[in-house]
């Protein structure tokens, strides 16, 4: 098994930070990491992978949003794959906490012996807990909307997604939050019942024969459905085989938001 060394540099045309239902999706996904968003890759490699991520914005602003995931996946079987994730997401006074088992069935649909070409259907079911703190609000201010507590609420969901890989290609499809569940800690009086979000993503390995290099561009896009916001990712890697173990890889990533 190979050991990766990274350097990852990203730059954000505009992101927004506004509480959502399920994991942020920053640059995590870019270390190796695609099960995270997408359902459909547990157990697509071959061996199990454990992944972590630590996450903190703005170090000199109190509550600045941050983010702590992690998750595990392998292959069972010829043809499944199983995951597990949990994460800890928190963004001023809101909060959320949640946790997800996945299942993957990877269909191989064509090719020779050890030839990639392979399409597969995945699907997460959680819970998350969202949770609002207003015990640091000024007391001194009256709003009968304000209790001065910490109130949450728990809400189950449920993903759903589908990938091809054939060779160096890859393209993957997942909609998030498919139900629509009230959420009664932010819903009351408003039409937010929808969290479903849409999230594609696209990529190649160039990988040139007899060189140690090889080069990987890809293009992420998310739609929230309620609000109508969208963002795109242009990233690209580069790896580079120090020897049989061990590999360095380089990225660089830009966000536009729409």
């Amino acid at each position: 098994m190979k050991k990766f060394l990274s350097l990852f540099l990203a730059f954000f045309a505009w992101q927004c930070c506004n509480a959502q239902e399920g994991i942020p999706v920053y640059l995590d996904y870019l270390t190796d990491n695609y099960y995270l968003i997408h359902p459909s890759m547990a157990g697509a490699a071959n061996c199990g992978k454990i992944r972590g991520t630590v996450r903190q914005q703005w170090f000199d602003q109190q509550n600045a949003p941050n983010l702590q995931t992690l998750n595990f996946n392998t292959a069972v079987g010829e043809n499944s794959g199983i995951g597990a994730i949990i994460f800890n997401d928190q963004n001023g006074y809101h909060s959320q906490t949640g946790g997800y088992l996945s299942y993957a069935y990877h269909l191989k649909i064509g090719g020779i012996y050890n030839t990639l070409n392979q399409i597969s259907f995945g699907t997460n079911v959680g819970m998350v807990q969202s949770r609002l703190d207003e015990t640091e609000f000024d007391s001194r201010i009256f709003d009968p909307e304000i209790a001065g507590v910490v109130l949450s609420d728990s809400y189950f969901n449920v993903d759903i997604g589908m990938s091809y890989l054939v060779k160096e290609f890859y393209a993957h499809f997942t909609v998030k939050n498919v139900l629509f569940q009230n959420r009664g800690l932010y819903s009351e009086g408003f039409e937010s019942a929808n969290q479903r979000r849409y999230i594609a993503s696209v990529g190649y390995v160039f990988a040139p024969s007899e060189s140690s290099w090889q080069f990987e561009p890809s293009l992420l896009y998310q739609l929230t459905d309620l609000t109508s916001e969208q963002f795109m990712d242009f990233n690209g890697k580069a790896y580079y085989d120090l020897n049989d173990n061990n590999q360095l890889f380089l990225g660089l990533s830009y966000r536009q938001s729409f």
